[in-house]
């Protein structure tokens, strides 16, 4: 089990407030360091206060790469985009300086785009900051309950970078950011809300199949840093 820190805020807007401002820093950092930083962040409803409390900050977002975590094999007209979502509540104002490519392309599939994407989307160094939800049904990036590219998306060892997956609880195709490049990022959140999460979390914690309850592959693996949560009720 990876070293955890549990950040409990009274209200969702401390939360995101806090987390706004950690994710900042560690971005200003990595600008300072080596002239470039990277983000990866998650779609959904929980994020975007966070997102919109993120835009705002002072820090160079020309230099700063957004990735989705994650991505719906939707175009961006679709209210079901994790591309549109970001440019909404994240690439605005001060941040809308920063680079940010959509993963979907018409005309294709998942499973054709994702060996592709890997060499798109390829890192000198690891991700600086990513961010990621988690679903009631144990759920995290996409990586699903009863997906069938999952297996190969949780493998410590992949070499990709970017798996296709289909699933029950999926909806659409998606594409998704691998086990290994969240594991290696530099800082790495688990922002979740609500007391019905949090006893998501709790069970996630206990023995058991990751396949069940895929964010376990997250909160079990080998990392040099803790994996932050960030919850509020």
């Amino acid at each position: 089990m990876a070293a955890m820190n549990l950040h409990a805020y009274e209200t969702r807007e401390a939360l995101a407030e806090a987390l706004a401002a950690g994710v900042a820093a560690v971005l200003a950092g990595g600008l300072a360091t080596h002239g470039a930083a990277t983000l990866a962040v998650s779609g959904g409803s929980t994020p975007a206060l966070f997102l919109r409390k993120l835009s705002a900050a002072g820090i160079d977002w020309s230099g700063v790469t957004v990735l989705l975590v994650d991505e719906r094999w939707v175009p961006e007209a679709s209210d079901r985009s994790n591309a549109a979502f970001l440019r909404s509540n994240l690439l605005q104002g001060p941040a809308a300086a920063a680079s940010f490519a959509p993963y979907y392309r018409e005309g294709t599939t998942a499973r054709e785009e994702a060996s592709s994407l890997g060499a798109a989307h390829r890192l000198e160094r690891p991700i600086d900051a990513l961010v990621l939800g988690m679903g009631t049904d144990g759920h995290t990036a996409s990586f699903f309950p009863g997906g069938d590219r999952l297996a190969e998306a949780i493998d410590p060892a992949s070499s990709a970078m970017f798996e296709a997956i289909e699933a029950p609880g999926s909806g659409e195709p998606r594409v998704t950011l691998t086990l290994p490049p969240i594991l290696a990022a530099r800082f790495l959140a688990l922002h979740i809300e609500g007391e019905e999460k949090r006893g998501v979390l709790d069970k996630a914690v206990q023995e058991g199949p990751a396949e069940e309850m895929p964010v376990r592959a997250v909160l079990r693996g080998e990392r040099q840093e803790p994996i932050e949560i960030f919850w509020a009720p």
